[in-house]
């Protein structure tokens, strides 16, 4: 199934590991942030590797 939220929930530690996986997706200011506009399809893969390896598990994603 396609994705169609992608959010990062509180408790971030902003280890860039979500950028560097999905640059086109998050971006970190303080903390991790989902793109406005983001191509949730495009970038399926990088988005379920990234809250996959997330390592305090706050990338989460709607299909």
């Amino acid at each position: 199934m396609a994705i169609k939220k992608v959010w990062v929930e509180d408790g971030c530690i902003s280890c860039g590991l979500c950028e560097e996986t999905a640059e086109d997706i998050f971006e970190i200011d303080d903390v991790s942030e989902v793109k406005v506009g983001a191509d949730f399809i495009k970038w399926d893969a990088e988005i379920r590797e990234s809250a996959e390896n997330c390592p305090v598990e706050v990338i989460k994603f709607e299909e």
